[in-house]
Order: structure tokens, then sequence, then C-alpha cells
């Protein structure tokens, strides 16, 4: 009970504004965005995913669709919103800003929805004009065109990869994924080869960190920096 969303100022915490929300539960990260020259801010929740002025906490426009306990935080690049869910139903729809206003439920604002095989607890990866996402949290990687929802080929099973909690990421032209067991798998973008397949000794759920040269993984007993030295 209680569910709302708010904004506090970065350097005094003071806060900015306060929208209650008819949610239960929402464990997916808010994204923000700058679509017209405002910043709107894009939760997921079960019965709406939403986007709220960030300067005033208003509703922008509401998309409902996803399941129930959406982990699955969206993506976006200015143009569209993406969004998934798999937990008791399973959906990843595409959102068009440039006409979402007020409730766009069933509407052509909506151009695509996919109904299966979407992703429950990673978050999805938007790469050159390519969605990227796990099967639920198990081991095959999806790709779809983001701009239709198409898939350009099956799923690629990730051998050795078995639970996968963190998200997919991408940097120097490869994506990586790291399962829970401490497996990292190392792929080509588009045609997802593997060219490498790298293990700690340790378990993984949070999502790696890129910073510059350097790729952070959190263990449940370290922190660990890998980098070329």
């Amino acid at each position: 009970g209680g569910s709302f969303v708010a904004a506090f100022e970065r350097r005094t915490g003071k806060e900015r504004w306060r929208v209650a929300r008819d949610e239960e539960t929402s464990w997916a990260s808010p994204i923000a965005l700058t679509r017209d020259g405002k910043t709107q801010v894009v939760v997921s929740g079960t019965k709406r995913i939403r986007g709220y002025d960030l300067a005033t906490g208003e509703v922008l426009w509401a998309a409902g669709g996803l399941s129930s306990n959406v982990v699955c935080s969206p993506v976006s690049d200015g143009e569209f919103v993406w969004a998934g869910s798999s937990y008791e139903s399973q959906a990843l729809l595409a959102i068009d800003l440039a006409r979402a206003k007020g409730d766009v439920t069933g509407t052509d604002v909506v151009p695509w929805v996919r109904r299966r095989a979407t992703p429950y607890v990673p978050s999805l990866l938007l790469l050159d004009g390519s969605l990227y996402f796990l099967h639920h949290y198990q081991g095959f990687l999806s790709r779809v065109e983001a701009s239709t929802g198409k898939e350009p080929a099956r799923a690629t099973r990730l051998e050795g990869l078995d639970d996968v909690y963190a998200s997919p990421v991408a940097a120097a032209g490869r994506i990586y994924v790291t399962d829970r067991s401490g497996v990292t798998a190392v792929l080509t973008p588009g045609t997802l080869e593997l060219l490498a397949k790298n293990v700690l000794d340790d378990s993984f759920s949070a999502s790696a960190a890129l910073a510059g040269r350097e790729l952070f993984l959190r263990g449940e007993r370290a922190l660990y920096c890998l980098a070329e030295e």
C-alpha cells in the first residue's frame, strides 16, 4: 500500500513532488529521457507504464499491457520507449513518444507487442537499432528489431549459463551476459557469435557496470574490476 513516485533535490534532499500510484509492486528502475525539450521520467508498473513530467510529476502518458511484479527496466532512444515483463504473463511493447499523450493502451501509439519469450529479471539492452533480452531469466538470448519487433533469427542458447539476473551490457563492440554462477558470455552483436566464456568463483545478481575501459562486477563475496593492463 501507499505506492508513490517522488522527485528530490539532489544536493539538499528536499522533496520536489510526490504522486500517488495505483500499483502494488514494481521492481523496475525509473529512466529519464528528453522529448521536445521536456524531461520525463518513465516508470514501469503492473497496471500501467507511465511517463511523468520531471518538473511537476504530471502523468504525461500511460500504457497498460505488462504483467504483475515488473522487474525489467524500460529503455528508450528518445523517440520510443520499450518495456517488458514475464511474471504471470509475457509482454514486450513499444511506445511512440511523439504521439504518447493520456492513456494509449490498445492504440496505434503502441506499434507492436510481443507475447512470448520476454524478459523477467534482466532488463533490455538497446544497441544499434536492436533490442537484446533474456527469456524470463534463462540462458536464451533474443534479438528483435526495435522498430518492428521482428525477430531476424531464432534465440541463441547460451551454453553453460544458467539463471541470469544481471542485465546484458555492451561495450567495445561486444555484448556481455553474466549469470548467477559466475559465468560471463562475450558475444558479437547481431550474430550473437560466442567470442569467449569467462568464469569467476562467485555468485552474481547485479548488472555489470561500465566505466571507461573498466568493467565492474559485484559478487556476493567481492567487487571485481576487469581491465586491460
